[in-house]
């Protein structure tokens, strides 16, 4: 669908898109204009993390009051104004597609929604050719009420974690950090943070909410220490007042925004001017064993850290193997194999790790080949 076509769907008229030709140096800088116009400037799989909080189609009919009769300030924007369902999945079809062709092919999407758009958003981004990863609910500590009563109060929004296409299969994923992020245990797909509000959230000269939907630092911050690293570029086509760039500037990413609203684009470039980075000590995460490169055991044959014809032995000495030129064990009594079939068929088991099973004689001492494979990254780094 036409740029054109897109802006008459949408209620309310457009910022002006008079924003120079992107250079090379796009990161850190908020694009104002159209968001589909905009990413067409950058460069193809250019990104390697998107947060989108794009317009929710609320369909707010009328003026929303508390019991009291005071006025509920809602979204009522026209940027959150859609002719019809069609127009807004029109536009939503639009954005992912230009979303999808900058981002990297190990990058991934992060959409956030509430049940007035997160499942037409959902179907499509399906239909394109992305692959569902994860779906996470965010749990608000404090929700507004359902002032009406006639419905459940609403307390909760929705993201979508996404891949590029069905091969994505590189993409990042910090599990062991979240992991300490969260006691030790591994981090659930259903996260309660409060909603934006108290000195992070943004007001105008009057007292008067910047933005209506300004989400908490919190939340990006979880989900760029979910999936991203230093230095990734992190993009938000719907930038509002910057809670992405403030976050991606403080976590030592580089953030690109686009956004329409010229008043919400100078409210976040000033807020995220006034951000002052973590050290880069700061930023280190955790590692678990998952995240490192895949070694295999001929690779400490072949820089001498074990020798042919050398005999392996179990932590007990019941058990014997011979090292042979090809990686493989030699066990009295068994069929030959890796380190791994080896050590299972000696104790009759299923299955073993060998790694942590066979043990080498070092200056008289038993050591478990492990340690030999943690000297072998400690001299060649993660190159397997």
């Amino acid at each position: 669908m036409s740029q054109s076509r897109i802006r008459t769907a949408r209620t309310g008229s457009p910022a002006s898109l008079s924003t120079p030709h992107v250079r090379a140096d796009f990161l850190d800088r908020i694009l104002i204009g159209d968001c589909v116009a905009e990413l067409e400037k950058l460069p193809s799989a250019s990104v390697d993390l998107v947060f989108a909080d794009p317009p929710y189609n609320l369909q707010l009919a009328g003026a929303l009051h508390r019991p009291d009769q005071s006025l509920v300030d809602a979204v009522d924007d026209a940027w959150d104004q859609f002719e019809s369902f069609e127009a807004y999945d029109a536009f939503t079809r639009a954005w992912l597609l230009a979303v999808r062709r900058v981002l990297k092919p190990d990058g991934t999407l992060w959409v956030i929604g509430s049940y007035h758009n997160i499942f037409r958003v959902g179907a499509i981004l399906q239909d394109l050719g992305f692959w569902i990863l994860n779906d996470v609910v965010w749990r608000k500590t404090n929700p507004m009420p359902n002032f009406k009563g006639k419905r459940f109060q609403n307390a909760h929004e929705t993201l979508i974690w996404a891949g590029r296409d069905q091969n994505t299969k590189k993409y990042t994923f910090n599990y062991d950090a979240l992991k300490a992020f969260n006691e030790d245990t591994q981090m659930r797909s259903d996260w309660t943070i409060p909603i934006c509000n108290g000195g992070e959230r943004l007001k105008d000269a009057a007292g008067d909410k910047v933005h209506p939907t300004q989400k908490p630092e919190g939340l990006l911050h979880r989900v760029l220490l979910a999936s991203s690293n230093p230095g990734d570029v992190v993009l938000d086509p719907f930038f509002g007042t910057g809670t992405t760039g403030a976050v991606a500037k403080r976590l030592g990413r580089h953030f690109v925004g686009v956004e329409r609203d010229r008043t919400y684009a100078a409210a976040a470039e000033a807020r995220i001017a006034a951000v002052e980075p973590f050290d880069a000590t700061a930023l280190s995460l955790v590692k678990g064993k998952r995240a490192e490169a895949r070694i295999p055991f001929g690779a400490l044959i072949e820089t001498g850290l074990i020798t042919p014809g050398e005999v392996l032995f179990d932590a007990k000495g019941r058990h014997l193997a011979t090292v042979r030129i090809d990686g493989s064990l030699e066990a009295p009594g068994h069929a030959a194999g890796s380190i791994h079939r080896v050590g299972a068929l000696v104790q009759g088991a299923e299955a073993c790790n060998g790694w942590t099973f066979w043990h080498a004689s070092r200056d008289g001492r038993p050591l478990v080949i492990d340690e030999l494979r943690k000297e072998w990254r400690a001299r060649h780094g993660d190159a397997a």
